[in-house]
Protein backbone atom coordinates (compact mmCIF):
# COMPACT_ATOMS: atom_id res chain seq x y z
CA UNK A 1 0.00 0.00 0.00
CA UNK A 2 2.61 2.62 0.95
CA UNK A 3 4.89 1.40 -2.20
CA UNK A 4 1.59 2.26 -4.45
CA UNK A 5 0.73 5.28 -2.65
CA UNK A 6 4.14 6.58 -3.42
CA UNK A 7 3.79 5.58 -6.79
CA UNK A 8 0.56 7.48 -7.32
CA UNK A 9 2.37 10.33 -5.51
CA UNK A 10 5.67 10.42 -7.80
CA UNK A 11 3.75 9.72 -11.15
CA UNK A 12 1.07 13.00 -10.64
CA UNK A 13 3.69 15.60 -11.32
CA UNK A 14 4.94 13.52 -14.52
CA UNK A 15 1.28 13.54 -15.80
CA UNK A 16 0.46 17.58 -14.91
CA UNK A 17 4.06 18.37 -16.79
CA UNK A 18 2.59 16.87 -19.92
CA UNK A 19 -0.62 18.05 -19.81
CA UNK A 20 0.63 21.56 -19.39
CA UNK A 21 3.53 20.75 -22.24
CA UNK A 22 0.35 19.66 -24.95
CA UNK A 23 -1.34 22.97 -23.66
CA UNK A 24 1.38 24.78 -24.86
CA UNK A 25 1.56 23.37 -27.89
CA UNK A 26 5.26 21.97 -27.00
CA UNK A 27 7.09 18.49 -26.11
CA UNK A 28 10.52 18.64 -24.55
CA UNK A 29 11.17 15.89 -27.46
CA UNK A 30 10.72 18.91 -29.72
CA UNK A 31 13.13 21.22 -28.00
CA UNK A 32 15.57 19.05 -27.63
CA UNK A 33 15.37 18.25 -31.33
CA UNK A 34 15.19 22.10 -32.21
CA UNK A 35 18.69 22.53 -29.62
CA UNK A 36 20.46 19.94 -31.47
CA UNK A 37 19.97 21.45 -34.71
CA UNK A 38 21.49 24.05 -33.71
CA UNK A 39 24.79 22.39 -32.59
CA UNK A 40 27.77 24.02 -30.18
CA UNK A 41 25.14 27.57 -31.32
CA UNK A 42 22.69 26.25 -28.56
CA UNK A 43 25.06 27.45 -25.59
CA UNK A 44 24.84 30.99 -26.62
CA UNK A 45 22.27 33.21 -25.90
CA UNK A 46 20.23 34.86 -29.16
CA UNK A 47 22.39 38.23 -28.83
CA UNK A 48 25.83 36.40 -28.97
CA UNK A 49 24.79 34.49 -32.08
CA UNK A 50 23.84 37.32 -33.61
CA UNK A 51 27.05 39.06 -32.56
CA UNK A 52 29.17 35.73 -33.89
CA UNK A 53 27.21 35.99 -37.38
CA UNK A 54 28.72 40.12 -37.78
CA UNK A 55 32.37 38.30 -38.34
CA UNK A 56 31.02 36.65 -40.80
CA UNK A 57 30.84 37.24 -44.86
CA UNK A 58 27.90 36.95 -46.31
CA UNK A 59 29.56 34.07 -48.07
CA UNK A 60 29.75 31.97 -44.79
CA UNK A 61 26.42 32.98 -43.46
CA UNK A 62 24.77 31.63 -46.39
CA UNK A 63 26.37 28.38 -46.68
CA UNK A 64 25.77 28.35 -42.37
CA UNK A 65 22.10 28.71 -43.49
CA UNK A 66 22.12 25.28 -45.20
CA UNK A 67 23.33 23.33 -41.95
CA UNK A 68 19.55 23.65 -40.58
CA UNK A 69 15.91 24.37 -40.83
CA UNK A 70 16.43 25.85 -37.02
CA UNK A 71 19.96 27.81 -37.64
CA UNK A 72 17.77 29.21 -40.93
CA UNK A 73 15.15 30.64 -39.19
CA UNK A 74 17.38 32.20 -36.84
CA UNK A 75 19.19 33.62 -39.79
CA UNK A 76 15.82 34.84 -41.06
CA UNK A 77 14.91 36.85 -37.84
CA UNK A 78 18.47 38.13 -37.82
CA UNK A 79 18.17 39.85 -41.34
CA UNK A 80 15.39 41.34 -39.87
CA UNK A 81 16.88 43.23 -37.14
CA UNK A 82 18.55 46.41 -37.29
CA UNK A 83 21.80 45.11 -36.95
CA UNK A 84 21.66 42.84 -39.75
CA UNK A 85 19.80 45.37 -42.07
CA UNK A 86 23.12 47.56 -41.36
CA UNK A 87 25.06 44.47 -41.80
CA UNK A 88 23.90 43.23 -44.95
CA UNK A 89 21.94 45.93 -46.61
CA UNK A 90 24.71 48.21 -47.99
CA UNK A 91 23.64 51.40 -49.75
CA UNK A 92 26.77 53.12 -50.61
CA UNK A 93 26.00 53.10 -54.75
CA UNK A 94 26.61 56.59 -55.93
CA UNK A 95 29.83 57.52 -57.42
CA UNK A 96 30.91 53.97 -57.45
CA UNK A 97 30.83 53.81 -61.54
CA UNK A 98 34.33 56.42 -61.70
CA UNK A 99 37.21 54.96 -63.22
CA UNK A 100 39.49 53.19 -60.52
CA UNK A 101 36.95 52.55 -58.34
CA UNK A 102 37.06 48.81 -57.06
CA UNK A 103 34.17 48.88 -55.00
CA UNK A 104 31.37 49.05 -57.28
CA UNK A 105 32.57 45.51 -58.34
CA UNK A 106 32.92 44.44 -54.76
CA UNK A 107 29.41 46.03 -53.40
CA UNK A 108 27.82 44.08 -56.63
CA UNK A 109 29.50 40.76 -55.42
CA UNK A 110 27.86 41.58 -51.95
CA UNK A 111 24.50 41.47 -53.10
CA UNK A 112 25.10 38.85 -55.57
CA UNK A 113 26.33 36.70 -52.51
CA UNK A 114 23.10 38.08 -50.23
CA UNK A 115 20.65 37.25 -52.86
CA UNK A 116 22.22 33.74 -52.38
CA UNK A 117 21.52 33.71 -49.28
CA UNK A 118 17.85 35.10 -48.99
CA UNK A 119 17.11 32.10 -51.97
CA UNK A 120 18.82 29.30 -49.11
CA UNK A 121 17.12 31.14 -46.07
CA UNK A 122 13.77 31.29 -48.17
CA UNK A 123 13.70 27.62 -49.87
CA UNK A 124 11.22 26.10 -48.01
CA UNK A 125 8.23 28.98 -48.89
CA UNK A 126 6.14 28.99 -51.37
CA UNK A 127 7.25 31.78 -54.31
CA UNK A 128 4.88 34.45 -52.98
CA UNK A 129 6.09 33.87 -49.51
CA UNK A 130 9.44 33.93 -50.80
CA UNK A 131 8.72 37.35 -52.70
CA UNK A 132 6.86 38.98 -49.83
CA UNK A 133 9.59 38.24 -47.26
CA UNK A 134 12.51 39.48 -49.72
CA UNK A 135 10.51 42.56 -50.79
CA UNK A 136 9.84 43.46 -47.05
CA UNK A 137 13.97 42.85 -46.71
CA UNK A 138 14.64 45.71 -49.47
CA UNK A 139 11.81 47.87 -48.70
CA UNK A 140 14.04 50.19 -46.60
CA UNK A 141 16.58 50.35 -49.43
CA UNK A 142 15.34 53.82 -52.00
CA UNK A 143 17.93 53.16 -54.68
CA UNK A 144 15.86 49.76 -54.88
CA UNK A 145 12.77 51.68 -56.32
CA UNK A 146 11.80 52.77 -59.74
CA UNK A 147 11.65 56.54 -58.62
CA UNK A 148 14.02 55.76 -55.27
CA UNK A 149 17.09 57.39 -56.39
CA UNK A 150 17.50 61.60 -56.78
CA UNK A 151 20.87 60.90 -58.79
CA UNK A 152 19.87 57.47 -61.00
CA UNK A 153 22.53 58.15 -63.03
CA UNK A 154 25.46 57.63 -60.90
CA UNK A 155 23.87 54.87 -58.78
CA UNK A 156 24.78 51.69 -58.89
CA UNK A 157 21.14 50.44 -56.98
CA UNK A 158 19.28 48.99 -59.89
CA UNK A 159 22.25 46.94 -60.87
CA UNK A 160 22.77 45.66 -57.26
CA UNK A 161 19.02 44.87 -57.33
CA UNK A 162 19.02 43.29 -60.43
CA UNK A 163 22.22 40.56 -59.23
CA UNK A 164 20.59 39.96 -56.07
CA UNK A 165 17.58 38.80 -58.32
CA UNK A 166 18.92 37.28 -60.71
CA UNK A 167 20.83 34.95 -58.17
CA UNK A 168 17.47 34.57 -56.12
CA UNK A 169 15.57 33.43 -59.34
CA UNK A 170 18.60 31.30 -60.44
CA UNK A 171 16.71 28.40 -61.64
CA UNK A 172 13.21 28.91 -60.92
CA UNK A 173 10.62 27.31 -63.44
CA UNK A 174 9.26 29.63 -66.00
CA UNK A 175 6.11 29.82 -64.08
CA UNK A 176 8.01 31.40 -60.47
CA UNK A 177 9.55 33.55 -62.83
CA UNK A 178 6.35 34.99 -63.97
CA UNK A 179 5.12 35.08 -60.72
CA UNK A 180 8.27 37.23 -60.04
CA UNK A 181 7.78 39.66 -63.26
CA UNK A 182 4.11 39.99 -62.19
CA UNK A 183 5.10 40.93 -58.25
CA UNK A 184 7.83 43.18 -59.51
CA UNK A 185 5.78 44.82 -61.84
CA UNK A 186 2.93 45.40 -59.65
CA UNK A 187 4.90 46.49 -57.28
CA UNK A 188 6.68 49.35 -59.44
CA UNK A 189 3.40 50.03 -61.02
CA UNK A 190 5.00 49.93 -64.39
CA UNK A 191 1.87 49.04 -66.62
CA UNK A 192 0.64 52.80 -66.35
CA UNK A 193 4.34 54.31 -66.37
CA UNK A 194 4.42 52.52 -69.67
CA UNK A 195 1.38 53.56 -71.00
CA UNK A 196 2.02 56.96 -70.32
CA UNK A 197 5.88 56.92 -71.82
CA UNK A 198 4.62 54.67 -74.85
CA UNK A 199 1.20 56.28 -75.84
CA UNK A 200 2.53 60.22 -75.47
CA UNK A 201 4.62 62.29 -77.54
CA UNK A 202 8.01 60.76 -77.92
CA UNK A 203 10.57 63.00 -75.41
CA UNK A 204 7.10 64.12 -73.34
CA UNK A 205 8.17 62.54 -70.09
CA UNK A 206 11.59 62.45 -70.32
CA UNK A 207 12.90 61.62 -66.92
CA UNK A 208 10.09 58.56 -66.90
CA UNK A 209 11.71 57.33 -70.14
CA UNK A 210 14.85 57.27 -68.46
CA UNK A 211 13.81 55.79 -65.33
CA UNK A 212 12.15 53.25 -67.24
CA UNK A 213 15.40 52.32 -68.95
CA UNK A 214 17.24 52.23 -66.13
CA UNK A 215 14.82 50.09 -64.12
CA UNK A 216 14.36 47.22 -66.82
CA UNK A 217 17.36 46.92 -67.43
CA UNK A 218 18.95 47.40 -64.47
CA UNK A 219 16.57 45.01 -62.65
CA UNK A 220 15.06 42.87 -65.17
CA UNK A 221 17.48 42.80 -67.51
CA UNK A 222 20.84 42.67 -65.58
CA UNK A 223 24.07 42.54 -67.35
CA UNK A 224 25.63 39.03 -67.43
CA UNK A 225 22.37 37.26 -67.42
CA UNK A 226 21.97 34.27 -69.51
CA UNK A 227 20.21 34.76 -72.88
CA UNK A 228 17.69 32.49 -71.93
CA UNK A 229 16.93 35.10 -69.10
CA UNK A 230 17.50 37.82 -70.50
CA UNK A 231 14.73 36.54 -73.70
CA UNK A 232 12.72 36.11 -70.74
CA UNK A 233 12.58 39.16 -69.03
CA UNK A 234 12.44 41.22 -72.37
CA UNK A 235 9.55 39.01 -73.31
CA UNK A 236 7.60 40.09 -70.32
CA UNK A 237 8.16 43.48 -71.15
CA UNK A 238 7.28 43.62 -74.36
CA UNK A 239 4.59 41.33 -74.60
CA UNK A 240 2.07 42.81 -73.61
CA UNK A 241 1.69 45.33 -75.98
CA UNK A 242 0.85 46.05 -79.36
CA UNK A 243 3.53 46.19 -81.87
CA UNK A 244 3.57 49.30 -82.19
CA UNK A 245 4.30 49.87 -78.86
CA UNK A 246 6.66 47.38 -78.37
CA UNK A 247 8.83 49.32 -80.66
CA UNK A 248 8.93 52.44 -78.97
CA UNK A 249 9.25 50.53 -75.84
CA UNK A 250 12.20 48.56 -77.92
CA UNK A 251 13.80 52.45 -78.27
CA UNK A 252 13.45 53.35 -74.95
CA UNK A 253 15.42 50.96 -73.73
CA UNK A 254 18.08 50.02 -76.39
CA UNK A 255 17.73 53.45 -77.72
CA UNK A 256 20.46 56.18 -77.91
CA UNK A 257 20.91 58.38 -75.33
CA UNK A 258 22.34 61.73 -74.78
CA UNK A 259 25.72 61.68 -72.94
CA UNK A 260 24.76 64.61 -70.85
CA UNK A 261 21.55 63.66 -69.45
CA UNK A 262 21.08 60.14 -70.36
CA UNK A 263 18.10 60.84 -71.77
CA UNK A 264 16.64 59.54 -74.92
CA UNK A 265 17.88 61.11 -78.33
CA UNK A 266 14.54 60.21 -80.63
CA UNK A 267 15.53 62.20 -83.78
CA UNK A 268 19.20 60.36 -83.77
CA UNK A 269 18.03 58.24 -86.25
CA UNK A 270 16.26 60.81 -88.35
CA UNK A 271 18.37 63.89 -88.82
CA UNK A 272 21.61 62.38 -90.21
CA UNK A 273 23.58 59.23 -90.41
CA UNK A 274 24.20 57.56 -87.23
CA UNK A 275 27.29 55.32 -86.02
CA UNK A 276 27.58 51.73 -85.04
CA UNK A 277 27.59 52.38 -80.83
CA UNK A 278 23.72 54.11 -81.05
CA UNK A 279 22.58 51.01 -82.77
CA UNK A 280 24.28 48.52 -81.31
CA UNK A 281 21.64 48.12 -77.75
CA UNK A 282 18.80 47.65 -80.36
CA UNK A 283 20.66 45.37 -82.59
CA UNK A 284 21.48 43.29 -79.85
CA UNK A 285 17.74 43.02 -78.44
CA UNK A 286 16.67 41.99 -82.10
CA UNK A 287 19.23 39.46 -81.82
CA UNK A 288 17.88 38.64 -78.75
CA UNK A 289 14.02 37.71 -79.73
CA UNK A 290 15.36 36.49 -83.00
CA UNK A 291 17.25 33.61 -81.34
CA UNK A 292 15.98 29.81 -80.76
CA UNK A 293 16.17 31.48 -76.98
CA UNK A 294 12.86 33.73 -77.22
CA UNK A 295 10.62 30.82 -77.90
CA UNK A 296 7.72 33.15 -77.98
CA UNK A 297 8.58 35.07 -80.51
CA UNK A 298 8.07 34.29 -84.63
CA UNK A 299 10.32 35.67 -87.37
CA UNK A 300 7.52 37.25 -88.78
CA UNK A 301 7.01 38.93 -85.11
CA UNK A 302 10.47 40.09 -85.08
CA UNK A 303 10.30 41.42 -88.72
CA UNK A 304 7.01 43.53 -88.17
CA UNK A 305 8.93 44.73 -84.87
CA UNK A 306 12.17 46.34 -86.98
CA UNK A 307 9.70 47.47 -89.35
CA UNK A 308 8.16 48.82 -87.38
CA UNK A 309 11.18 50.36 -85.00
CA UNK A 310 12.50 52.09 -88.46
CA UNK A 311 9.41 54.72 -88.57
CA UNK A 312 9.88 55.32 -84.56
CA UNK A 313 9.13 58.23 -84.05
CA UNK A 314 9.42 59.23 -87.42
CA UNK A 315 10.99 57.45 -90.86
CA UNK A 316 14.54 56.85 -90.30
CA UNK A 317 17.26 57.31 -92.89
CA UNK A 318 17.54 54.16 -94.73
CA UNK A 319 21.80 54.13 -94.22
CA UNK A 320 20.61 53.96 -90.45
CA UNK A 321 17.72 51.03 -91.49
CA UNK A 322 20.70 49.05 -93.54
CA UNK A 323 23.51 49.52 -90.69
CA UNK A 324 21.05 48.16 -88.15
CA UNK A 325 20.14 45.20 -90.29
CA UNK A 326 23.90 44.88 -90.41
CA UNK A 327 24.60 44.77 -86.81
CA UNK A 328 21.85 42.06 -86.51
CA UNK A 329 23.19 39.81 -88.01
CA UNK A 330 22.88 37.85 -91.43
CA UNK A 331 19.86 35.49 -90.41
CA UNK A 332 17.90 38.84 -89.47
CA UNK A 333 19.07 40.73 -92.17
CA UNK A 334 18.80 38.15 -95.27
CA UNK A 335 14.80 37.38 -93.79
CA UNK A 336 13.63 41.45 -93.73
CA UNK A 337 15.19 41.26 -97.32
CA UNK A 338 13.31 38.24 -98.22
CA UNK A 339 10.28 39.63 -97.01
CA UNK A 340 10.48 42.46 -99.27
CA UNK A 341 11.24 40.46 -102.02
CA UNK A 342 8.20 38.30 -101.55
CA UNK A 343 6.15 41.29 -100.75
CA UNK A 344 6.66 43.06 -104.43
CA UNK A 345 8.58 45.17 -102.76
CA UNK A 346 11.39 45.46 -105.47
CA UNK A 347 12.48 49.46 -105.54
CA UNK A 348 12.31 49.60 -101.98
CA UNK A 349 14.64 46.54 -101.51
CA UNK A 350 17.35 47.76 -104.45
CA UNK A 351 17.32 51.24 -102.46
CA UNK A 352 18.23 49.12 -98.95
CA UNK A 353 20.82 46.90 -100.74
CA UNK A 354 22.46 49.76 -102.01
CA UNK A 355 22.73 51.27 -98.44
CA UNK A 356 23.59 48.15 -97.20
CA UNK A 357 26.96 48.29 -100.01
CA UNK A 358 27.51 51.88 -98.94
CA UNK A 359 27.60 50.97 -94.89
CA UNK A 360 30.36 48.29 -95.86
CA UNK A 361 32.03 50.94 -97.96
CA UNK A 362 31.61 53.35 -94.86
CA UNK A 363 32.03 51.40 -91.63
CA UNK A 364 35.08 49.10 -93.76
CA UNK A 365 33.39 45.49 -94.15
CA UNK A 366 33.88 43.22 -96.51
CA UNK A 367 31.99 44.51 -99.55
CA UNK A 368 31.69 40.78 -101.15
CA UNK A 369 28.74 39.83 -97.60
CA UNK A 370 26.56 42.59 -99.56
CA UNK A 371 26.87 40.91 -103.12
CA UNK A 372 26.28 37.70 -101.42
CA UNK A 373 23.29 38.84 -99.21
CA UNK A 374 22.32 39.97 -102.63
CA UNK A 375 22.86 36.82 -104.97
CA UNK A 376 20.74 34.89 -101.88
CA UNK A 377 17.96 37.30 -102.23
CA UNK A 378 17.68 37.05 -105.81
CA UNK A 379 16.68 33.17 -104.77
CA UNK A 380 13.60 33.96 -103.64
CA UNK A 381 11.88 35.72 -106.82
CA UNK A 382 9.58 33.41 -107.85
CA UNK A 383 10.39 34.67 -111.71
CA UNK A 384 13.42 35.75 -113.94
CA UNK A 385 11.37 38.78 -114.63
CA UNK A 386 11.20 39.73 -111.25
CA UNK A 387 14.69 39.25 -109.92
CA UNK A 388 15.95 41.14 -113.53
CA UNK A 389 13.24 43.63 -112.19
CA UNK A 390 15.02 43.84 -109.10
CA UNK A 391 18.28 44.10 -110.79
CA UNK A 392 17.69 47.19 -112.95
CA UNK A 393 15.99 48.82 -109.84
CA UNK A 394 19.42 47.96 -108.44
CA UNK A 395 21.31 49.89 -110.57
CA UNK A 396 18.62 52.78 -111.13
CA UNK A 397 19.21 53.67 -107.56
CA UNK A 398 22.91 54.13 -107.89
CA UNK A 399 22.78 56.05 -111.00
CA UNK A 400 19.57 58.28 -109.00
CA UNK A 401 21.60 58.87 -105.95
CA UNK A 402 24.92 59.70 -107.34
CA UNK A 403 23.48 62.23 -109.43
CA UNK A 404 21.38 63.13 -106.69
CA UNK A 405 24.96 63.91 -104.84
CA UNK A 406 26.62 65.54 -107.54
CA UNK A 407 24.06 68.28 -107.95
CA UNK A 408 24.36 68.82 -104.29
CA UNK A 409 28.42 69.23 -104.67
CA UNK A 410 27.99 71.54 -107.87
CA UNK A 411 25.57 73.83 -105.81
CA UNK A 412 27.97 74.24 -103.42
CA UNK A 413 25.47 72.66 -100.72
CA UNK A 414 28.49 72.31 -98.12
CA UNK A 415 28.54 72.97 -94.01
CA UNK A 416 31.25 72.65 -91.42
CA UNK A 417 31.72 68.66 -92.74
CA UNK A 418 31.96 69.24 -96.00
CA UNK A 419 29.15 65.56 -96.03
CA UNK A 420 27.66 66.20 -99.55
CA UNK A 421 31.39 65.55 -101.38
CA UNK A 422 32.23 63.01 -98.78
CA UNK A 423 28.92 60.89 -99.13
CA UNK A 424 29.66 61.15 -102.79
CA UNK A 425 32.86 59.75 -102.54
CA UNK A 426 32.26 57.09 -100.40
CA UNK A 427 29.05 56.15 -102.81
CA UNK A 428 31.48 56.60 -105.70
CA UNK A 429 33.76 53.96 -103.92
CA UNK A 430 30.55 51.77 -102.51
CA UNK A 431 29.27 51.27 -105.97
CA UNK A 432 32.76 50.51 -107.62
CA UNK A 433 33.58 47.70 -105.00
CA UNK A 434 29.99 46.51 -105.33
CA UNK A 435 30.56 45.94 -108.96
CA UNK A 436 34.02 44.73 -108.75
CA UNK A 437 32.88 41.80 -106.47
CA UNK A 438 29.99 40.97 -109.14
CA UNK A 439 32.56 40.97 -111.38
CA UNK A 440 34.81 38.72 -109.25
CA UNK A 441 31.85 36.37 -108.67
CA UNK A 442 31.09 35.87 -112.27
CA UNK A 443 34.43 35.23 -113.44
CA UNK A 444 35.09 32.85 -111.26
CA UNK A 445 32.02 30.94 -111.72
CA UNK A 446 32.51 31.25 -115.50
CA UNK A 447 36.24 30.40 -115.25
CA UNK A 448 35.14 26.82 -112.94
CA UNK A 449 33.03 25.90 -115.96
Amino acid sequence: MTSSAGSSRTSAPRQKQRRSSRRSGHTPGRDSQALSALGDFQTLPLELFQMVLNYLSVKDISMLSMVSKTISSRLINYISTSSGTRRLLLQDFHNLQLPGRKEGASILEHYKSLGLLLKRCTLLLPTRDRLKYVHKVLSGVPCFKLNGCASPLHCLGLQCYGVFLQMLTAGWDELECHRVFNFLWELSNLARKVQTVVSGKPGSARRLELRIRLYCRGVLLSPGSHRSDSAFWLTRILKPWPMVNQARLLYILFGPVSALDGHVVWQKMIEGPTDETSLKGLADAIKLLYGTEAREWTADDVISLVDELSVVPQEWLMENNARLLLLSGNSICFTFLASKAVNGRAVELARLMVFMALVCEKDLYCMDWAVKMMQKVCKVFSTPWERNNFLQCLENTFAHMLMDLLRAVLAGERDEEDSSFLNLFHLVNAQANFHKEILYLAMGSNSST
